[in-house]
């Protein structure tokens, strides 16, 4: 049986080194997360002979002691030691450590450039391990190297990782592995994280700056509707004015006045609502109509199918290149999209196959799919469909860019509107009664003029 040296850190910060046998890598490493150990460097040393008996001795040194005892005894021991600085940093880093997109994003550029060089999986996750900075990403990478050694595909490490790999970027390696075109999936893993960090930092870039502002005017009418209007009021009422604030300025801030005591019911109420919409999403039916609104839904929506739509088939072409059928090219292909509504128009396309009909009436019986696209693909069913769907991604790249510059110019004047509707309301309610208080007018009610 393997023999192997592990180095690992406790949840107390205490950096253990053992010397066991297990089956293979991958074991041991799981071994040591059920034992709620970070594993941080698992080296093979050799192979223990049956029979074999270990000799035992007093051990006075605590590397020796490390290397006889069990990681048990090790935490029994070192509990009492007061942690270091290093071992306090190491602990930091190894379990508080986040990954991020741009962790991943250097990963992935890393291994395609390394595969590209015509390297194998195994070779190319060793370079990139011992060059990791992140503690926590090198320990996932080192379980998945594991499973490549005994055997298994990458994807099926990396399902077990969806907090940190994306569903879609997994099926895209997924898609590589089975085809068999891995570099060609790593150069699409890196497009698409490239696109979406680009596309989530204009959205913010747009959204955070007028959701500021829009939540500064929320509570300054708030904070006017309790105590700037009551304040005015009360001024009215101390000098004898017969005026009185506008009757919507009143009924609005008897309202706040009212949620403000009362906060819990409307609290209650609107919680209630989204727990009922997470529940019925979360149900098959509320999925499939949840997805299907997110293809349908004004601005976003026909952006949403275009880019889902552009992924199914960029993984398709990568599986006919590959000599897989139009069918299974479909079946393998429909992973990278994680939308119940393109799902299931794949499914409907792939028994359409097994009846003999066409598999591209199914997308253009939708109703979401745009008529040159349905067309390109059944022009290309008579000619060369491969040639054809490199000619539709090129299309489909060009129609995503020009509706993502559609949306970032008209998004911006709206969400401009709902802030100023909302100014207008605010200069309404709390401004212009501010402004009759200083112009003092209600003082000739007061004196009776």
């Amino acid at each position: 049986m393997p023999e192997y040296i592990y180095r690992a850190i406790t949840k107390e910060g205490i950096i253990v080194k053992n010397k066991v046998e297990s089956t293979s890598k991958q074991n041991l490493i799981k071994k040591l997360k059920e034992g709620d150990l970070v594993p941080i460097d698992v080296s093979q040393i050799g192979y223990t002979r049956k029979g074999q008996k270990i000799r035992k001795k007093n051990i006075s040194d605590i590397d020796e002691l490390m290397n006889a005892s069990n990681s048990s005894t090790i935490v029994q021991l070192m509990n009492k030691k007061k942690k270091s600085t290093y071992e306090k940093i190491n602990m930091a880093l190894s379990t508080q450590e986040k990954i991020t997109t741009r962790d991943i994003m250097v990963f992935t550029q890393n291994f395609y450039l390394l595969k590209k060089a015509d390297f194998n999986n195994i070779y190319a996750l060793s370079t990139i391990i011992q060059s990791t900075e992140n503690f926590t990403l090198r320990g996932i990478l080192e379980d998945i190297l594991a499973g490549i050694e005994s055997g298994d595909y990458m994807y099926t490490t990396m399902e077990y990782y969806s907090n940190v790999f994306p569903y879609i970027y997994t099926n895209m390696i997924k898609v590589g592995e089975l085809s068999g075109s891995l570099t060609q999936s790593l150069q699409q893993a890196v497009k698409y994280l490239d696109s979406s960090d680009d596309t989530a930092r204009k959205l913010k870039g747009i959204i955070i700056p007028n959701v500021i502002q829009l939540v500064a005017l929320i509570a300054l009418l708030f904070v006017g509707s309790l105590y700037t209007i009551p304040t005015i009021q009360s001024v009215y009422e101390e000098v004898g004015s017969q005026d009185t604030l506008p009757g919507f300025t009143l009924a609005f801030a008897n309202v706040m006045q009212w949620i403000a005591k009362y906060w819990y019911l409307p609290t209650g109420i609107i919680a209630a609502i989204v727990g009922v919409i997470i529940l019925y999403i979360n149900t098959p039916k509320g999925r499939y109509n949840f997805d299907y609104f997110k293809y349908t839904m004004p601005i976003f929506g026909s952006l949403f199918y275009s880019i889902d739509f552009s992924r199914l088939m960029r993984a398709m072409l990568l599986n006919l290149q590959n000599g897989m059928r139009i069918q299974d090219a479909l079946d393998v292909s429909k992973n990278v999209v994680d939308n119940y509504v393109m799902r299931a128009i794949v499914e409907t396309s792939i028994n359409n196959i097994l009846v003999g009909a066409s598999w591209i009436e199914p997308f253009e019986k939708s109703g979401l799919a745009s008529s040159m696209i349905t067309e390109m693909l059944k022009v290309g069913m008579q000619t060369e469909l491969s040639e054809m769907m490199e000619k539709l991604l090129e299309y489909m790249n060009l129609d995503i860019k020009n509706k993502m510059n559609k949306i970032m110019a008209i998004l911006p004047q709206l969400v401009y509107s709902i802030v100023g509707i909302l100014l207008i309301f605010v200069v309404i309610l709390v401004v212009v009664p501010c402004i009759k208080v200083y112009m003092g007018t209600f003082l000739f009610s007061a004196a009776g003029v």
